[in-house]
């Protein structure tokens, strides 16, 4: 099929090599161009913008950072709704503000077209196994004629049902993930403040009943006692979506209190100068809280 895929950041370039593997054409688009070098080496092709990607794309994906960058691209003057085939489907990918998502959606509904809240769960490393899972809100058709292109990105795809709802999942599931990699974290530095050697008290969390797929890749980048600059989601990523979760739980009237204790801890990383290091992170200042020596 002849794609269109806008956002060219690390998620970007990570989805569109399995979507050219599949045998799909892809154009992208990105605010810088440069970025998208790696992808014109596999064969994707360029558009000037994401109007010029929509007209010539049967599916458009989207991942971009946050609510305001997913308006700008959609609705914008050479937006995708400008381009947008009457028998195309637009699937945004971001995780931003479910009520945004529903918003924007709207737009594309009173003109006869459809737009799909789509985010992934995963990093790149996932992705690149293979293991990756989408959730997928909005019209049931337009599923089912976008679900083997999305099983081409993973192999774990879930309706969620209205639009919305999938991207309200996932922000849901990130406060969730955040709270479970702090509490890891936490935990480690408890036992090696304890005089248990941070390898060994690793080594036995991951054989243990909390391990879990994001503890496993996590994991070895504390082993060295310092955070590498390489990142599955730094700071300042994951704490976007905590805030999305901590207002929609103050929206919808649900208490959030472990996420909002996570979300402190984020703060505390963002005032010690490590905003931009994977959110692992938090171990280091676990550390620094616990008198422990770098």
């Amino acid at each position: 099929m002849k794609i269109g895929f806008l956002g060219l950041g690390d998620m970007g370039q990570a989805i569109i090599p399995r979507l050219l593997a599949a045998g799909h054409a892809v154009t992208g688009w990105n605010r810088t161009k440069e970025k998208a070098a790696p992808m014109f080496k596999l064969g994707m092709l360029w558009a000037g913008s994401p109007r010029e990607v929509a007209s010539e794309s049967e599916i458009v994906f989207s991942i971009v950072t946050d609510s305001e960058a997913v308006r700008a691209l959609a609705l914008g003057e050479n937006g995708i709704i400008a381009g947008l085939r009457k028998n195309a489907i637009y699937l945004d990918m971001s995780t931003i503000d479910p009520d945004v998502s529903r918003s924007v959606a709207a737009e594309f509904t009173k003109v006869g077209l459809i737009m799909m809240d789509a985010p992934i769960s995963g990093t790149t490393l996932t992705l690149a196994k293979g293991n990756a899972s989408l959730m997928v809100a909005g019209d049931k058709a337009a599923f089912d004629r976008v679900l083997p292109v999305l099983l081409a990105i993973g192999p774990k795809v879930t309706y969620i049902g209205a639009q919305g709802l999938a991207v309200q999942l996932k922000v849901a599931l990130n406060m969730t993930l955040v709270i479970e990699v702090i509490g890891f974290c936490e935990g480690i530095a408890l036992a090696e403040k304890g005089g248990v050697p941070r390898e060994v008290a690793v080594d036995a969390f991951l054989k243990s009943v909390v391990a879990s797929p994001v503890l496993n890749y996590r994991a070895p980048l504390i082993l060295d006692g310092h955070i590498s600059d390489a990142t599955y989601g730094n700071v300042n990523l994951q704490q976007k979506d905590m805030l999305l979760a901590l207002d929609l739980g103050r929206k919808m009237g649900v208490p959030v209190p472990l996420g909002a204790a996570a979300n402190e801890m984020l703060n505390a990383c963002r005032g010690l100068g490590l905003a931009h290091h994977d959110f692992v992170t938090v171990y280091e200042v676990y550390r620094r809280l616990g008198g422990m020596s770098k």
